[in-house]
């Protein structure tokens, strides 16, 4: 078992990794190690305060996250695979004949499912992720948890601006994982 000054370094560079998650090239690897010293820090805060049920609600959190990113990229695949099948992506200077008159149906529909699919997801994800955060926040009186619990839910909500939202929240995230005391209150 961690201590709360280890979840608190643990936590807080896992949150700024996770803004750092945006940064070409080596960004995805930073958001993967970013979501798993955060699993880390909340596994240790949730075995300190005797409360299972906060690490719990994190892992279903980034397991359905998980989920719903893959389901998009076998969706979205499967929609650029039928427009390669069907010979509409040619590589040619001009649209092969019935391009714009297939396009919608087969390929801008699927993308359009993919994206419904991965929203629903990281908007059940990012519940689940508010409700591991309320409970971190209720346990070491510290607010910033819950609030970047409901920021970051807010962002999972609002397609396209959200994702900048989402950000905020790991900014408050990181500011509320560092402003964990040695000891419980």
């Amino acid at each position: 078992m961690g201590t709360l000054s280890e979840a608190k370094v643990l936590g807080g560079i896992g949150s700024i990794l996770l803004i750092l998650s945006l940064v070409p090239n080596v960004g995805p690897l930073l958001g993967i190690v970013g979501f798993i010293l955060l699993l880390i820090a909340i596994k240790y805060i949730s075995d300190i305060v005797g409360d299972e049920k906060i690490f719990k609600d994190m892992l279903i959190a980034v397991i359905l996250a998980i989920i719903g990113v893959f389901a998009g990229i076998i969706i979205g695949g499967a929609a650029i695979f039928t427009l390669i099948s069907r010979g509409l992506l040619t590589g040619g200077i001009a649209p092969p004949t019935g391009f714009l008159s297939t396009l919608p149906g087969t390929f801008l529909i699927p993308l359009i499912i993919a994206f419904i699919v991965i929203w629903i997801f990281m908007i059940i994800s990012a519940i689940f992720f508010r409700r591991s955060l309320d409970s971190i926040a209720s346990k070491l009186n510290i607010g910033m948890f819950s609030t970047a619990g409901l920021i970051y839910l807010i962002g999972a909500i609002i397609p396209v601006i959200g994702f900048i939202i989402m950000i905020v929240a790991a900014i408050l995230l990181a500011v509320a994982f560092f402003s964990i005391p040695e000891k419980l209150p």
